[in-house]
C-alpha cells in the first residue's frame, strides 16, 4: 500500500487542494489514516443524495458524473469528473450538509476520499504542515467557486439562449478570439440550463451565420463584431 501511495504522489499533486505542497508535505497527506485509497466498479452510486457527507473526494484515474434526478424521475446531468487531481464534495464535507446531488462512476474509477477530520482536528495543540495547506488551499478554491457562481448567475440571467451562450463564452475566451472548451455539450447545457439538443441547434445557427466557427470542442469568434452585439 505504501508503494501505491507513493506512486499518486504526482497525481495528487495536480488537485488544487495540494496547490504549493512539497512531495514530502503531500506523502505527509497520504500516510494519514483521514486519508484511503477507493476503487469502484462502473456503474457505482458513490454517495446518494441526502446522504451526509463523509470525505471530499479526489479523483486518480476513471470519470463519474454528477447526477440529480427531478421528483418524476428524469436524471439530469450537472458535471463531469474526468481529469486526474479534479475534486467534488468538499463543500458539503466542510459545512457537514447532505449532498443535494448524487455521484455514478461512468468507467472503473479510483478515488482518493479525504475526511475533514484531517484538517481540522489538532494534535498535541497543532495541525500538520500538509493539513494548514490544505486549510489555506480550501479557502481559495471555495472563493473561485464562489466566482464561478457570481458569472454564472449573470449567464443565467440573459434573456436569450444565444445571449446566454456568448456570455458564457465571452467568460471562457478571456479576450481571446479561440478557446478549447475542457467540458461536454452536455456540461455546456446543464451549466446554462438548457437542453442539449436546444443548444446544439443554436450553436449551429450561429455557425450558419458565420458568427463563430465550430471543431469538436474548439470555439473560434469569426465576427467579433457581431459576437459582442449579444453582451
Amino acid at each position: 500500500m505504501s508503494g501505491d501511495r507513493e506512486q499518486l504522489i504526482p497525481v495528487l499533486k495536480k488537485s488544487s487542494l495540494a496547490a504549493g505542497m512539497s512531495d514530502e508535505e503531500v506523502a505527509e497527506l497520504l500516510a494519514s489514516a483521514q486519508v484511503h485509497l477507493r476503487e469502484y466498479p462502473k456503474g457505482q452510486i458513490v454517495f446518494h443524495e441526502g446522504d451526509m457527507p463523509k470525505s471530499l473526494y479526489i479523483l486518480l484515474a476513471g470519470e463519474v458524473h454528477i447526477l440529480k434526478d427531478t421528483f418524476s424521475g428524469r436524471r439530469i446531468f450537472l458535471s463531469e469528473i474526468n481529469e486526474p487531481g479534479d475534486m467534488f464534495g468538499e463543500v458539503y464535507e466542510v459545512l457537514k450538509q447532505p449532498y443535494d446531488m448524487y455521484v455514478e462512476t461512468v468507467t472503473p474509477v479510483r478515488l482518493l476520499e479525504i475526511s475533514s477530520d484531517l484538517f481540522t482536528l489538532e494534535a498535541g495543540g497543532k495541525l500538520s504542515r500538509s493539513a494548514l495547506k490544505i486549510q489555506r488551499n480550501l479557502m481559495r478554491i471555495f472563493a473561485r467557486k464562489a466566482y464561478f457562481m457570481h458569472n454564472k448567475i449573470k449567464v443565467l440571467a440573459s434573456g436569450s439562449l444565444r445571449e446566454k451562450i456568448i456570455r458564457f463564452l465571452f467568460i471562457e475566451l478571456q479576450g481571446k478570439r479561440e478557446l478549447e472548451l475542457t467540458g461536454s455539450r452536455e456540461f455546456m447545457a446543464a451549466y446554462l440550463a438548457v437542453t442539449r439538443p436546444s443548444l446544439s441547434r443554436e450553436l449551429s445557427a450561429m455557425q450558419r451565420e458565420g458568427i463563430i466557427a465550430l471543431d469538436g470542442k474548439c470555439v473560434k469568434v469569426l465576427d467579433m463584431e457581431r459576437f459582442e452585439e449579444y453582451l
